[in-house]
Formats: C-alpha cells, structure tokens, sequence
C-alpha cells in the first residue's frame, strides 16, 4: 500500500486503542499515513469486546502491512482494572503480530516522552503538541490516544535512524544532528533513555 513500510504504534486499551502509522520519505521527512482510535462497546461483555478489538486490530495490520509494531510496554498503575484492560489490549496486539511474521517492540511511556518531548514526565498535550510539529500536521491528532501511538511509531523510527548512525560513527555528536536527519538534540535524549533501559 505504502512505498515503505510504516512503522505502527498501538496504545493499547480495551474502550480506546489508539494507533498511528508513521513512514519515512526520501531523506528524514516522516509522515503520518494513518491513526486513530479502535473503540469497544462498554456494554459488551469481555469476550466480545476482546473479539471486536482483536479483529480491528488484525484488520489495520493487515491494510497497514507494517514492517513493525510498536506497543507501549505496560508499566504498575494504581488502577487495576486498568491495567488488566490494558494489558489483554496489548496481548492481542503482540500476538496478532507475531502471528503475521511482523516484529514488535515496545516502550515506556516515559521513554517516549522523553524521545519526543524532552522530559520523561512531560504531559499529554506537550506530547501531542511535539507529535503534531515533527508531523507537520494541522492539528494534535485527537483523541490523545492516536497522538499517543504516533509517539511510540516516532519514537522507534529515531531510535533506528540514531541506532544507524552510532553503529556508523560509534559516538554521538551535536554535530551530527543535521547529517541524522534529527531535532537538534533528539539524538541526545534518546540515548540517554535507551541507557535508562540498560
């Protein structure tokens, strides 16, 4: 469907699943192709939203055709319920995934607000705000669900093109900022999050 492959981030929920689809054009320009929000009656019991959901999802990966899926790693929330709605959403997301042979990956939430806005503890309309400027889109994608799973799928594509240029160079320059293809100091924050993980 798309010269390249996107890259498609889901933020994973049962009532909202946010997705977006990011490629990358000829030299460092990215574009959105796609994003929105999956939604499941809450009047439906579970085996019937979690079939709904499973369908839409399997439904995007396969018009979508990407070359990987981004899912935002489930961390402690204070809400249970939450966090058991949101991770059986991210279950099915992975394995739809892997049953079409795609790669997956997945991120914080502060990994990727620091990716994209600077700060790991950055709220959601500094996040949305940042999606919608490195987008050159109109407007923050809304709901911020699908703002939020544009983040996961930018946030993968720079730590490619960062990881790229490391293995080339072996160090990480101010300097190289215009050659990568980055906002000046992107580079930078996305290291330090990715040595955060290790």
């Amino acid at each position: 469907m798309f010269a390249m492959a996107p890259v498609l981030g889901i933020d994973p929920g049962l009532s909202r699943c946010g997705y977006g689809a990011v490629v990358r054009e000829t030299g460092s320009r990215l574009r959105a192709v796609s994003c929105g929000v999956l939604r499941t009656d809450p009047a439906l019991n579970l085996p019937q939203r979690l079939s709904i959901l499973h369908d839409e999802l399997e439904s995007l990966i396969v018009e979508l055709k990407p070359s990987v899926v981004v899912v935002e790693r489930l961390l402690f929330q204070n809400n249970v319920r939450t966090a058991i709605s949101v991770g059986q959403a991210s279950g099915l997301a992975l394995a739809i995934a892997a049953r079409h042979h795609i790669d997956v990956v997945q991120y914080s939430p502060n990994e990727v607000k620091l990716a994209i806005a600077g700060d790991g503890g950055a709220g959601k309309a500094e996040v949305g705000a940042m999606v919608a400027r490195l987008l050159k889109l109109r407007e923050v994608p809304k709901p911020a669900d699908a703002a939020d799973a544009l983040a996961l799928a930018l946030c993968h594509l720079w730590r490619q093109r960062v990881g790229a240029a490391t293995e080339s160079t072996r160090t990480l320059d101010v300097r190289s900022d215009r050659e990568v293809g980055l906002p000046s100091g992107l580079d930078q924050r996305i290291a330090a999050a990715l040595a955060r993980r290790t």
